[in-house]
């Protein structure tokens, strides 16, 4: 499955990943205007009014005896999409162990476990708001869509400008952090000398030492 999706978004079989892309892209976008089980729904109407008249073409052929019986979704019927007892217990594990991991970041978070992983929430949290106020949930399922078919094929055919850009990108950050580091050494007031030993410690001393 991996694999396959890996495929699919380096766009290494360019019709399945076009038909794929295509149909997230406009079943997505009609949910503006439709429900989910209205896109459905058309979705599979769809499908079938391709596949149901080729079905009767070829019965009908077969009634001729022009056709000896060939079913035209042959291929796809003996696909065997079934998982096993191994992979279902895999992929159960993957997911309670997700939904585990989700769970207790979030409890760390909001119990304040890490001041500073818990002020980065709270700051995220609260640009979300401004995001929810500009966008809704679907605008942005639709753009992460996009993102993904499209970024690492942009990535695949600029790999050498992007990574030029990134090492100038990561040395500018290095000099940026390097000269705030170099003013706040400037303005840290110097460590105090430390205090001189009173005359009468210091005889003190001088006795004991005796």
């Amino acid at each position: 499955m991996a694999t396959k999706l890996v495929d699919l978004v380096y766009w290494r079989n360019m019709r399945r990943t076009g038909v794929a892309f295509t149909g997230l892209v406009i079943g997505l976008a009609s949910m503006f205007q439709l429900s989910a089980i209205t896109v459905l729904s058309h979705v599979c109407l769809g499908v079938m009014c391709v596949t149901f008249p080729l079905r009767l073409y070829y019965k009908l052929l077969e009634l001729l005896r022009w056709n000896p019986g060939v079913h035209p979704f042959q291929s796809h019927l003996d696909y065997d999409s079934s998982l096993t007892d191994k992979d279902t217990v895999m992929l159960v594990e993957e997911v309670v162990l997700l939904i585990a991991f989700a769970v207790t970041e979030i409890k760390r978070l909001l119990f304040i476990e890490s001041m500073i992983d818990s002020i980065k929430f709270v700051v995220l949290l609260y640009l979300l708001t401004y995001v929810g106020v500009l966008t809704n949930g679907l605008t942005l399922v639709i753009t992460a869509v996009i993102a993904v078919f499209s970024l690492p094929l942009l990535y695949k055919k600029q790999q050498v400008r992007i990574r030029r850009m990134v090492r100038a990108l990561r040395a500018f950050v290095k000099r940026i952090k390097n000269m705030c580091l170099s003013v706040q050494n400037l303005v840290r007031p110097s460590p105090a000398p430390a205090p001189k030993p009173a005359p009468a410690a210091a005889s003190k001393q001088k006795a004991k030492s005796k």
